[in-house]
């Protein structure tokens, strides 16, 4: 019987649960949160200074489900450096070229708007404070998942990204999972 948990990534950790790697050797893995069964995968990746909604699962076929198939919608919520305007976010929508592994990609059409600064926890490390010029936060809704994407994204429209957290994956929703918080749950797809 296949095992599937929530996790609320904090910010500094690598989405791995241990490392043969030299370089790793001091990172911080999910291992050390929590005491996950072997054959434990997360479902795509959040980078180590990226938090929010991790989806974990012994199950192979619903990871490949989420991560490939390009139809399950995940949501960021982005604390960019400086007052993005209605232009940027249009472009956002629109779909940006950004870098992939050294090649031009230009991102799908997705979902993307100005919000409230939500109420989260302070971050483990400190983001600049308001005497380095004004923030904004930022909604985007993916289908897609490239490697920083996010980020990327926000960079391309001159907006570099200072926060980053996923808030949910399909019809999961990070709601009050507390940082650091692992939940068992019985399946992550519907």
């Amino acid at each position: 019987m296949h095992q599937h948990f929530l996790l609320h990534k904090p910010y500094g950790y690598i989405s791995q649960f241990i490392s043969n790697q030299k370089y790793n050797r001091k990172k911080k893995m999910l291992g050390e949160l929590y005491n996950f069964p072997e054959g434990t995968m997360a479902v795509g990746r959040l980078d180590e200074k990226s938090e929010g909604l991790l989806l974990l699962t012994t199950d192979g076929k619903v990871s490949d489900f989420i991560t490939t198939r390009g139809k399950v919608e995940k949501e960021y919520y982005a604390q960019v450096d400086g007052t993005i305007t209605e232009k940027q976010i249009k472009q956002l929508q629109e779909g940006v070229e950004i870098s992939i592994e050294g090649k031009k990609y230009t991102t799908k059409p997705c979902v993307a708007k100005l919000i409230n600064p939500p109420n989260f926890p302070k971050r483990s490390q400190k983001i600049r404070d308001d005497r380095h010029g004004p923030t904004s936060w930022i909604s985007i809704t993916l289908t897609e998942g490239r490697f920083r994407q996010v980020r990327k994204m926000t960079a391309a429209v001159g907006f570099p990204t200072l926060r980053l957290i996923r808030v949910r994956i399909g019809t999961i929703k990070l709601n009050k999972l507390s940082v650091g918080e692992v939940k068992q749950v019985t399946q992550l797809i519907q």
